[in-house]
């Protein structure tokens, strides 16, 4: 197992939709490993194949005592929302704003040896979820953002130097990076998150 680079938003790899999973073996394997072992040197609730470069549908995740694996994951969302909670990106490191999700999710999909599997979800499971399952199909949270918080994101990302931030993040650990999708700053207000109060800074 290797823990491995986290892409930083500006690397067109967090923009393409990734590919399905096709071929189940020990190269899938070494990926899922490499991923859960990644997602934990961080803290991360959940870690999307494409925030490490590969571009395939497979991601981890881990929240309140549950920690698994999705290959291929299709969701059934509810049609009602749950209460808006600040969430980061291990791949927008020094941002987090509330973001609107969907109160429970049906996630199916299969695990590493091509079983199919079969998870029902609510609360910040279901939110971890969504918020993986977004970074295969190329959308990043500051993508649901609407309105002040939009706007405001927009600026925070413009200031920062991901550059800089990319390098630097490489080495970061869960200390510095932060907490459940990745510690931020707080922009906007909202509920705690992953242990990452808001107005915290990371």
């Amino acid at each position: 197992m290797a823990i491995l680079p986290i892409r930083i938003i500006g690397d067109p790899v967090l923009r393409t939709p990734a590919d399905p999973v096709t071929e189940f073996g020990p190269e899938l394997e070494r990926l899922v490993a490499d991923m859960m072992e990644t997602m934990e040197d961080v803290d991360g609730a959940g870690l999307a194949a494409p925030q490490i470069g590969v571009g395939q549908r497979v991601f981890t995740y881990q929240i309140d005592g549950q920690r698994g694996h999705l290959v291929n994951p299709v969701l059934t969302l509810s049609d009602d929302f749950q209460e808006d909670v600040v969430e980061g990106c291990l791949s927008i490191p020094g941002v987090a704003f509330p973001v609107r999700r969907r109160r429970a999710a049906r996630a199916r999909g299969y695990d590493v040896h091509g079983n199919p599997v079969e998870i029902a979800a609510e609360g910040m499971l279901a939110r971890a979820f969504q918020h993986e399952t977004d970074h295969l199909d190329g959308v990043l949270f500051v993508d649901r953002l609407e309105g002040d918080d939009r706007r405001a994101a927009q600026r925070a990302i413009r200031a920062l130097d991901y550059s800089s931030v990319a390098s630097e993040t490489v080495t970061r650990r869960a200390g510095h990076v932060g907490s459940a999708f990745g510690r931020g700053a707080s922009f906007g207000g909202g509920a705690s998150f992953g242990g990452a109060a808001s107005g915290a800074t990371a």
